[in-house]
């Protein structure tokens, strides 16, 4: 029976291969399969993808997500192209083969192109959804800084697959590389200026900045390869070249830790014997006040006799960095010294004079000196 079944397979074989239009059913068969191999691939990857979400790594979920695609894209360029080798070698005819020699090349090349690619943005995005992450910018640099490695070099490979000289148009670029930064070198320095930020990082988006160099002040809203966006706080738009960067000092308010409260206050000369008491008593306020940091510089001291006043200061920080916050807890505690103040029987100063007049004797004296 085994003997037999081999004898029916073999006649089988040599009947088809002796048929002209075997090549037909063979490339049904490939297409077949590689419609049943790609429907396979993408429910196995569908459920792992489903499993690995509930994983805490997020790199499961980014190769995942991103190899359906491109594994397609290569199943089908590898089937479509071998198959068109079939025919080409059953009919003898060269148009298929000058057609779709490079083609399966290429294909790969772009699905592993895609596959970059999508695997980048996934990443982005994974990070970009987490709130640990602490610079959005620097993802954001990284994304487009590897979406341009992986264009340039499938761009390249993709010509290298048609027969150019990759060497040659490397070096032909380096030569014309050298023209083009003499006609752009704004352009080249604003990318430089970006990349810089994105290095050095001075700011992200969503600080505020401000410079007192030139009339910029405001917070950042995108920072860009040529520009930098900042929106006032006049809700005008400020288009700031990266190359501006690089020349100014640049302040980051957004990255204080304390902000200060330095304020001069002035009493009455006549309440001069209170001033150590008052002073005291507001040390003993900030120390108390929950929203300031003891653990800063605190500081309220007699300062200086002053024309019409004697003038003691308060230096000290608060705990936020919020400024309407900052502002709140400030009026907060002038409020509580002008208390302490006036519960101590004293005033505070404003601007005066004092004029002495002459007693009356002399005033007699004085009329009744020879003209």
């Amino acid at each position: 029976m085994k003997d037999y079944l081999i004898d029916l397979l073999s006649s089988i074989k040599l009947y088809l291969s002796q048929d002209e239009s075997f090549y037909l059913v063979e490339s049904l068969l490939i297409i077949f399969v590689a419609l049943v191999v790609d429907l396979f691939q993408k429910k196995i990857l569908s459920t792992l993808k489903a499993k690995s979400e509930n994983t805490k790594t997020i790199w499961d979920d980014v190769f995942l997500g991103a190899l359906p695609k491109p594994l397609s894209i290569i199943i089908w360029v590898s089937s479509i192209t071998y198959v068109a080798e079939t025919i080409e070698e059953a009919t003898k005819k060269m148009i298929f083969y000058e057609a779709f020699a490079p083609a399966r090349k290429v294909g790969v090349i772009l699905g592993l192109v895609l596959f970059f690619v999508k695997l980048i943005n996934e990443t982005e995005n994974k990070f970009s959804l987490e709130s640990e992450v602490p610079d959005q910018t620097t993802i954001h640099a990284l994304a487009k800084l590897g979406h341009l490695v992986v264009s340039v070099a499938g761009g390249l490979m993709i010509l290298q697959a048609f027969g150019f000289s990759v060497t040659g148009l490397l070096a032909f670029g380096g030569v014309g590389g050298i023209a083009i930064g003499l006609a752009a070198q704004d352009l080249l320095a604003n990318f430089f200026g970006g990349l810089f930020i994105y290095t050095d990082r001075p700011f992200k988006v969503g600080d505020w900045i401000r410079s007192s160099d030139r009339e910029i002040e405001g917070t950042v809203e995108r920072i860009g390869w040529r520009v930098t966006r900042i929106r006032t706080f006049d809700k005008r738009p400020l288009y700031i070249p990266n190359s501006v960067f690089s020349k100014i000092t640049v302040e980051n308010p957004s990255r204080m830790e304390n902000r200060r409260i330095k304020e001069t206050i002035g009493i009455r000369y006549n309440d001069a014997d209170k001033m150590g008491t008052i002073t005291g008593l507001v040390r003993k306020m900030l120390l108390d006040h929950p929203e300031i940091d003891t653990e800063k510089t605190l500081m309220v001291n007699f300062n200086t006799f002053a024309p019409s006043s004697m003038d003691f200061f308060i230096y000290t920080f608060t705990k936020t960095t919020d400024w309407i916050k900052y502002h709140e807890i400030k009026q907060d505690v002038l409020l509580k010294i002008l208390a302490i103040i006036e519960k101590q029987g004293a005033e505070c100063a404003f601007p005066t004079s004092t004029i002495y007049m002459p007693d009356n004797d002399m005033l007699q004296n004085t009329e009744n000196m020879p003209e």
